[in-house]
């Protein structure tokens, strides 16, 4: 019962599963007809009995896809389905666009890690270098520095240590 509809825009997606390839035909076909309804509802706005209405075929048109729908359901019923996705579709949200958003969530997190790991390696590579400068007998046991690798970072912000200023103008300090 699956006809070809063209979803414009779904050239650009990857196919569907083989496996899955007869139900996705049918839902494009139930998305279709339900469409195909719709407007033909919008469409008879007149009241008059005597005139036979399409709105009966549309529905018998729906009907049917729901039963070739239900005929295919025997062999997916070990399919496993996330609540979280029932859920996003139950509340309208679009699976797609929760996905796009999950992967810049995630790759946001991983930039915001990748920065945390980055200012613990130089950090440590910073105490490393200070512990052998001020306990030369830690050097052992400590790896060594590698200066290419590394460069100390200094806060720009941070200025060196400059003596108070003079109050009294004497160049004696209160």
């Amino acid at each position: 019962m699956s006809n070809d509809v063209n979803t414009p825009g779904r050239e650009s997606q990857s196919p569907p599963p083989e496996e899955l390839s007869a139900v996705h035909d049918e839902l494009l076909g139930l998305a279709h007809a339900l469409y195909n309804l719709g407007t033909t509802v919008l469409e008879d706005l007149s009241k008059d009995q005597n005139v036979e209405k399409p709105v009966g075929l549309r529905v018998n048109e729906v009907i049917q896809r729901l039963g070739a729908i239900e005929e295919l359901s025997p062999r997916y019923q070990n399919t496993l389905i996330p609540y979280q996705v029932l859920l996003d579709i139950d509340n309208a949200r679009n699976p797609t666009n929760i996905t796009r958003e999950r992967i810049e969530r995630a790759a946001v997190e991983n930039q915001f890690m990748n920065g945390k790991i980055d200012a613990i390696q130089s950090y440590k590579s910073l105490l490393d270098s200070a512990l052998i400068e001020h306990f030369p007998a830690l050097a052992p046991h400590l790896p060594q520095p590698d200066p290419a690798a590394n460069t100390p970072y200094q806060d720009p912000s941070i200025k060196e240590e400059q003596p108070p200023p003079n109050l009294n103008g004497t160049g004696t300090y209160r």
